[in-house]
């Protein structure tokens, strides 16, 4: 299998960084994206995420046509520990394919699972843990919002899941197993106050004959106003079975901390199929059992109440107050 070049730019992903790990004060959806965040829902967090879209492709060479509408859900809770999350996810698809290559043109209706996978994610690395990253400056707005390049290291999260491949289903060729496994990498950067950068890299159906690799780099921003934030998106698919390059933009609108509203648009880049798709979410999350996780005093870090920091504070506020005062 000749594995190509994707490029990907995805997802709202409201993380705020704390000292009590991965919980966040806002709902942390992978929604309306198609990447996963390297971060967890929380523990004893149980979070749905549901959607609808209509896609329609168009193959030049086949001169066939596809118009779809679709339904997908995420399940995702937050199991034992902060950094743990499992999740059932899936994607159902109803389309009418019509073939006019032929004389007349014939169509007929189709509808099946497009995925359907149960998996774990641990989070295994977060550098704003023990980081004096994540302590905001009280006195200079330029420094909280300003772009550093430590703040590139990203946040990385392993997942691990089966598909799941039901009898007769049409999207997928009689050979298909009915199980087979997915892995993935994700990684998650903070930069510059309002501004998110997520990457995935995923081996997928990998006992398969058509086993897919993909990748996604995700960047997402978040306005003035925090309940608004906008994404832009380019996922690559390489695959016997399907290859594409897509673009996604869209954004997202909080109605309150546990309660999202999401909406997108894409197309593809080939036009074997040529593709162009839109779609409309939401998320929730039900966080009444979870308590914060505190971080050992051992595991604090130390540079935290250093008098030379407290120090360099000071200097911070009289600038800071200097700056005001020529105005």
């Amino acid at each position: 299998m000749k594995t190509k070049s994707i490029l990907a730019v995805l997802g709202f992903l409201f993380i705020t960084t704390s000292s009590f790990a991965q919980y966040t004060e806002v709902i942390n959806s992978n929604r309306p994206g198609a990447s996963i965040s390297a971060y967890s829902v929380g523990k004893n967090v149980i979070q749905l995420e549901a959607g609808m879209s209509v896609d329609r492709q168009e193959h030049k060479n086949l001169n066939t046509e596809v118009n779809a509408f679709g339904l997908d859900f995420a399940v995702r809770y937050g199991l034992f520990k902060e950094q743990l999350e499992i999740s059932w996810e899936g994607a159902y698809q109803f389309d009418t394919f019509t073939n006019n290559a032929s004389n007349p043109p014939f169509d007929f209706n189709r509808n099946g699972f497009l995925s359907h996978t149960i998996g774990a994610k641990y989070m295994i690395y977060d550098p704003y843990l023990k980081s004096e990253l994540e302590k905001p400056n009280l006195y200079s707005w330029k420094a909280n919002n300003s772009f550093r390049w430590k703040d590139l290291i990203p946040a990385i999260g392993i997942y691990a899941g089966a598909n799941f491949v039901f009898s007769d289903n049409p999207y997928f060729p009689r050979t298909e197993p009915s199980v087979s496994p997915k892995v993935t990498v994700a990684t998650q950067s903070h930069f510059a106050g309002r501004w998110v950068f997520v990457s995935n890299i995923t081996y997928d159906r990998i006992t398969s004959d058509s086993k897919e690799l993909s990748y996604i780099l995700t960047l997402t921003h978040a306005f003035d106003n925090p309940k608004w934030s906008a994404f832009v998106e380019h996922q690559g698919i390489d695959s016997d079975r399907y290859a594409d390059a897509l673009f996604r933009a869209g954004g997202a609108y909080l109605l309150g901390d546990d309660f999202q509203l999401d909406a997108y648009i894409g197309a593809g880049v080939k036009n074997t199929p040529t593709r162009i798709f839109a779609g409309v979410g939401l998320s929730y999350r039900f966080d009444d059992m979870h308590v914060d996780e505190l971080i050992p005093i051992d595991e604090q870090d130390p540079k935290g109440d250093d008098p030379k920091n407290k120090k360099k504070d000071e200097k911070e506020l009289e600038k800071f107050e200097d700056d005001g005062n020529d105005n």
